[in-house]
């Protein structure tokens, strides 16, 4: 396994063992709020999708063009 193999791999851990921290241990609350986030970012996706389909492109932020740069 490659360096960075390993390293994504303990990342992955470590988001897992905080995700489980943050619902009290219990892994059933740590599943579901991991369905419910995982829905609402689809959701959000979708959203996008459908606003680029329409020709709705989003304009950055005169901060965000200056970061840019």
């Amino acid at each position: 396994m490659s360096a960075t193999a390993l390293s994504e791999n303990r990342r992955y851990e470590q988001a897992c063992d905080q995700a489980i921290a943050m619902c009290d241990g219990n892994l059933r609350s740590t599943i579901k709020a991991l369905i419910m986030a995982n829905e609402y970012l689809e959701g959000e996706l979708a959203e996008l999708q459908a606003a680029v389909a329409a020709g709705c492109v989003p304009t950055l932020s005169s901060h965000a063009r200056s970061s840019a740069a």
